[in-house]
């Protein structure tokens, strides 16, 4: 029996299903891989926005990653909502000791707005998480949040993958979705360049598209892609997932995570 490569996501937990663990683990199972998962927090939250969050101990996080790790294994980890410096440190000592790659999706505010990651949290996504990356994905605002550099167009992503990669991650994907024209990113470990284009679509049922980026990517590197390949494939399965997005409820939808099945 072919056993699938396995991902572990830690993450919080989105109980609309359009992103957090929810989606992780859907993006998972759409590309072919066996998703684990550490949850971190719990939101009460659907289309219109989070109406409340409640952290686990770190006791719990620290066990669900244990448990997990010790006995199935993991070929690549994807860590998202971590809402306290504590946590946050918790895990970066996680990852440290993991043989696998890791995607660092760091989350800072919901696609409403909404904040996910204490301010007080910051200085530890830079010190101690980040340097366990083998990829970063901020968005626009993560990247205002973390370096300060409020980036206008393709010229100001350059500085922020920069200033991103003096943090420590071996490579930086920087999402330049919330400019205008083309969805363009910015891959690069310094040395090399990637920029990945896509036509936007004129669909505003985009919930879930940060998380599901980054398990797409995690999920690559445990089939043992290079982390150009992945971050394309990646590209290419949320693009298509940003497509297909839907209206649930009265607010913003979900991005589809089995649109290539429909």
């Amino acid at each position: 029996m072919d056993i699938p490569p396995r991902v572990l996501t830690v993450a919080g937990s989105d109980s609309g299903g359009g992103a957090g663990i929810q989606a992780d683990l859907k993006t998972m199972l759409a590309l072919g891989v066996h998703g684990m998962s550490v949850l971190t927090a719990i939101t009460a939250q659907n289309s219109l926005g989070v109406q409340g969050a409640w952290e686990l101990p770190v006791e719990a996080v620290r066990a669900q990653y244990r448990s997990v790790a010790d006995d199935i294994g993991v070929q690549a980890v994807k860590t998202g909502m971590l809402s306290s410096a504590e946590l946050v440190e918790t895990v970066a000592e996680l990852l440290t000791g993991t043989d696998a790659p890791v995607v660092v999706d760091p989350v800072g505010v919901s696609k409403h707005g909404d904040p996910l990651l204490a301010a007080s949290a910051l200085d530890s996504v830079r010190t101690k998480l980040l340097p366990a990356a083998t990829v970063a994905t901020p968005n626009l605002d993560e990247v205002a949040q973390l370096t300060g550099i409020e980036v206008r167009d393709e010229a100001g992503m350059r500085r922020a993958a920069e200033a991103v990669l003096g943090f420590g991650p071996r490579w930086a994907l920087i999402k330049g979705g919330h400019l205008a024209g083309d969805a363009v990113d910015l891959l690069t470990d310094g040395d090399e360049e990637h920029w990945l284009r896509a036509p936007r679509h004129d669909n505003r049922h985009t919930h879930g598209t940060g998380c599901t980026l980054a398990s797409a990517v995690a999920s690559g590197l445990a089939q043992g892609m290079t982390v150009p390949e992945a971050v394309h494939a990646a590209k290419k399965y949320v693009t298509g997932a940003i497509a297909a997005g839907f209206a649930l409820g009265g607010g913003i939808g979900p991005v589809d995570h089995g649109w290539r099945f429909r």
